[in-house]
């Protein structure tokens, strides 16, 4: 069992944060095949091994991945892209 924890400082909208964190699930969604829910301001990842939440409040964005042990072979992938996405649009 593979598991990652990625936090991100912001000073964007509230608006404009979840706009970015739509777009993160609507990513992970196409590219590996994963269902998402809001509830709030956080954002439920599931699928197949994989289960996470995407959450935002005070400034700080917080995402929080735990995969099954076949899926985990995949958390370096799955960890750099999430962060590479923050980076690219989150300020």
């Amino acid at each position: 069992m593979a598991a990652f924890r990625i936090t991100k400082a912001y000073t964007m909208s509230r608006e404009e944060v979840r706009e970015a964190a739509e777009g993160l699930a609507a990513s992970l969604e196409r590219q590996h095949g994963v269902r998402s829910r809001w509830e709030g301001d956080s954002v439920r990842i599931k699928g197949a091994g994989v289960d996470g939440t995407l959450s935002f409040h005070d400034g700080l964005i917080d995402v929080s991945v735990s995969m099954g042990l076949l899926a985990s072979m995949f958390a370096p992938v799955l960890k750099t892209e999430v962060q590479r996405y923050l980076d690219t649009h989150v300020t």
